[in-house]
């Protein structure tokens, strides 16, 4: 088996999809998960982006089916997490308005990250990078959500597919600490695809997707940090033309993140070995 065949397999990416089949059968996973747990339903940080726009409308649209189709009221909470103001805060409002969530909250992670890492420097005399910084960002926010979460009774969705898998592009404990990935297995063109059959604003889901953590590169496209294109990254995991220099780039970042996509590593498992 190739290392493109083992990722593809390992990630469970589908090379064809149809837009209508797998947002009805993530739906219907989200449905099945929260029927299996006691939680109330599900809450997600939005920022605007594609990823977190297309998991926010699926959880939104499995909670109002349960709701309808049992005794039981489910909830869709999302949260924004701002650090001070967004650059791009109108295109997180009008992924809430497509949204329609159950309630809508906001808290600004700058009061608790500035604090955590003027306390760090105080204690210990280090001062993170700007890029280590972006990664206590992220952790805070997702500290917030299970916060929101535990008071709430509901579960954390993430909102990784399969061309950050690949890639390791998403920090380890922040955005990768959740409970459920409904987008597991997606590329950025298939989110993409979804999200125009659902009638989404074409400048959400045709926007440039950018992790935005760094203060000293605010709205730094994801393709600059990695190095590579989506359409990249998408091609190699739908076995379309790839440059042969792109591909090993893809398949080293694979291997470099390997530890990200597993649980804490025990004496007892081989993957590593």
């Amino acid at each position: 088996m190739t290392k493109q065949a083992e990722i593809i397999r390992k990630l469970h990416v589908h090379i064809n999809t149809q837009p209508e089949r797998e947002f009805r059968n993530r739906v219907d996973f989200l449905k099945k998960y929260l029927l299996t747990s006691a939680a109330n339903g599900y809450i997600i940080g939005i920022s605007g982006g594609i990823d977190s726009t297309l998991t926010g409308i699926m959880a939104r649209v499995a909670c109002d089916e349960l709701t309808q189709e049992t005794s039981k009221q489910y909830h869709f909470v999302a949260v924004r997490l701002p650090y001070g103001t967004q650059v791009d805060e109108d295109d997180a409002q009008s992924a809430l308005q497509f949204i329609k969530p159950h309630k809508n909250l906001l808290v600004n992670i700058k009061p608790a990250v500035d604090t955590s890492l003027e306390q760090l420097k105080r204690s210990t005399g280090y001062e993170l990078s700007d890029f280590l910084k972006g990664n206590t960002k992220a952790r805070e926010r997702m500290k917030v959500q299970y916060d929101i979460a535990g008071h709430l009774g509901l579960l954390v969705l993430g909102t990784d597919q399969a061309v950050e898998a690949t890639t390791g592009f998403f920090t380890k404990y922040g955005d990768g600490g959740t409970d459920v990935v409904p987008l597991s297995g997606l590329t950025k063109g298939q989110v993409r695809q979804i999200l125009q059959y659902l009638g989404a604003p074409d400048f959400l889901y045709l926007k440039i997707p950018t992790a935005d953590l760094e203060d000293e590169r605010p709205q730094l496209p994801d393709e600059t940090a990695l190095g590579f294109s989506y359409d990249d990254l998408d091609n190699y995991l739908t076995l379309q033309p790839v440059p042969a220099e792109i591909a090993k780039k893809i398949e080293v970042k694979y291997d470099e993140t390997e530890h990200k996509r597993h649980l804490p590593v025990t004496p007892f498992d081989d993957w590593w070995q």
